[in-house]
């Protein structure tokens, strides 16, 4: 592993001696009348912006003794100039290091979130078998909370005595609440995937799971997929974007519910819920699941993202590297970081 140092980095940590030097430079050819030497207290000052209070603690003690020895070839301390101008830098000095010690103490607490949200990641949107029966599975999960790493999105891929069954859901709101609803869904489904034979039965688990655990009219738009023996994969769509299916020969098509239907959540609204519906999946067939976060990304000039028109990017024969294909260019599109969870689930039929 290379041990070089990222020129910003450097950069950064040669600052408060570059500030020094300068302010010598100009003390020394402009003589004490410019009144610069005060501000040779500006290198304990970003000394504690980027290095540890040690550090900035000897740069301040560099700096007042660089003000000390400076104040006396010029004269200063037959006034009060001199005297000021060392209370300044043991004043920025005391300030710096004070700033440098919270700076570290944030990083800590923030690297432990860090960790804290790798491990809920884990449990919550735990790795997905990357074959199962027939089918070849990959994911791809992007939160637009950069130090969250997780959000509102959610997928899940069980192997059940039915079939294989998948969900992708997205969840109203943002934060921890978004984080706890989520938990409720993809819990609810590992266990009902198991258990229900029919795939209503299943969407119906998950109702009763979010009404008897939160109860604050929280929905949640979810597509569940079931793919048995059959030439067939069955979905049902709570109100969730459509997936897309990609055929072998080219054909790309979203696979539109035959009714909309409310998302996971508003059964107290009194409408029915959505109607399964069966599309033909024979070897080399595709289907990608995904959130709004995908297709509502917008570029510079504010147009969507055309996933449809991107449909060509799954040809890779890696489904993995095929995901990951869009989220590159997915993020080409945008320029820049989402602003919403983006989230991805591809299942294809593995042919011989």
């Amino acid at each position: 592993m290379s041990g070089r140092v990222h020129p910003a980095t450097a950069a950064l940590g040669a600052l408060p001696y570059a500030v020094m030097a300068l302010v010598i430079l100009v003390d020394l050819t402009a003589g004490p009348a410019a009144g610069f030497l005060p501000l040779i207290s500006l290198g304990p000052a970003f000394a504690g912006l980027t290095g540890s209070w040690r550090r900035t603690a000897l740069i301040g003690v560099l700096s007042f003794v660089l003000c000390l020895v400076l104040g006396m070839y010029d004269g200063l301390f037959t006034g009060q100039r001199g005297h000021t101008a060392l209370l300044s830098v043991a004043g920025v000095t005391v300030a710096g290091v004070v700033a440098a010690v919270m700076r570290r103490r944030r990083e800590a607490e923030l690297a432990n979130v860090r960790s804290i949200a790798e491990v809920a990641q884990r449990v919550l949107l735990r790795p997905v078998p990357r074959v199962a029966g027939r089918l070849s599975v990959a994911v791809s999960y992007t939160s637009a909370v950069a130090e969250a790493r997780i959000g509102g999105d959610l997928y899940e891929v069980v192997a059940s005595p039915y079939g294989v069954r998948a969900l992708i859901g997205d969840v109203q709101g943002k934060g921890l609440e978004a984080v706890e609803t989520a938990a409720v869904v993809v819990g609810a489904f590992r266990e009902a995937a198991y258990d229900e034979p029919d795939l209503t039965a299943v969407g119906t688990r998950l109702e009763r799971a979010l009404e008897r655990d939160l109860p604050d009219e929280k929905f949640v738009t979810a597509v569940l997929a079931e793919a048995g023996a059959g030439p067939t994969i069955t979905l049902l769509n709570y109100g969730h974007p459509a997936p897309l299916v990609a055929r072998p020969d080219g054909a790309v098509a979203y696979l539109t519910p035959p009714r909309r239907a409310l998302p996971l959540g508003l059964t107290a609204h009194g409408e029915d819920g959505p109607e399964p519906y069966d599309v033909g999946f024979a070897p080399g067939d595709q289907v990608l699941f995904y959130t709004d976060g995908v297709t509502e990304a917008r570029n510079g000039d504010g147009q969507f993202y055309p996933l449809d028109e991107r449909a060509g990017l799954l040809k890779e024969p890696d489904p993995q590297a095929a995901v990951d294909a869009i989220r590159a260019d997915l993020v080409e599109h945008t320029g820049g970081p989402l602003h919403d969870d983006a989230a991805m689930l591809l299942i294809r039929y593995r042919t011989a």
